[in-house]
């Protein structure tokens, strides 16, 4: 199974890879994110570790059980041939009614089919009132014209 783009990565290839992850990761779709991930693909996510696509689905099914009304914009930060290196912000509402925004960083590899073979995230949690939200598309996908990280100055 190939999941273009593929490695060697050029700018123009590793920013298409990190939007289309963006992308699945706004769906919500466990199977679906899961996909773009080797079968054995391993992960820290935080202080969790993860090892293949069953827990990888197990994890993704709790987290946005957890993180209601999640929106997610990635940005690239650096790459080589079979690397890619993000940083991201989410925001999200826990069953409480509480608002998020969520910092991090995620250091990618890929096989040379273009799946994800490790996936090292660092995560921060910020509290945040309803009116500091900026991400406010309707749920899924981020329109194309929305602000990106550093536009927004995150």
């Amino acid at each position: 199974m190939s999941r273009p783009p593929l490695p060697p990565f050029t700018a123009e290839t590793a920013a298409q890879k990190v939007r289309l992850a963006e992308d699945a990761w706004n769906g919500r779709d466990p199977e679906a994110v899961s996909r773009a991930y080797t079968p054995d693909s391993r992960w820290r996510n935080r202080a969790t570790f993860l090892t293949g696509r069953a827990e990888i689905v197990a994890f993704l099914s709790r987290k946005w059980e957890r993180e209601l009304q999640y929106r997610l914009i990635k940005e690239l930060w650096a790459f080589t041939a079979d690397r890619i290196a993000v940083r991201f912000a989410y925001e999200w509402q826990d069953a409480a009614g509480a608002w998020f925004r969520s910092y991090g960083n995620e250091n990618w590899r890929f096989d040379a089919d273009g799946l994800m073979a490790e996936r090292h995230a660092s995560i921060n949690d910020l509290s945040i009132t309803e009116a500091e939200r900026l991400f406010r598309w309707p749920q899924g996908r981020r329109p194309d014209g929305h602000a990106s990280l550093t536009e927004l100055g995150l």
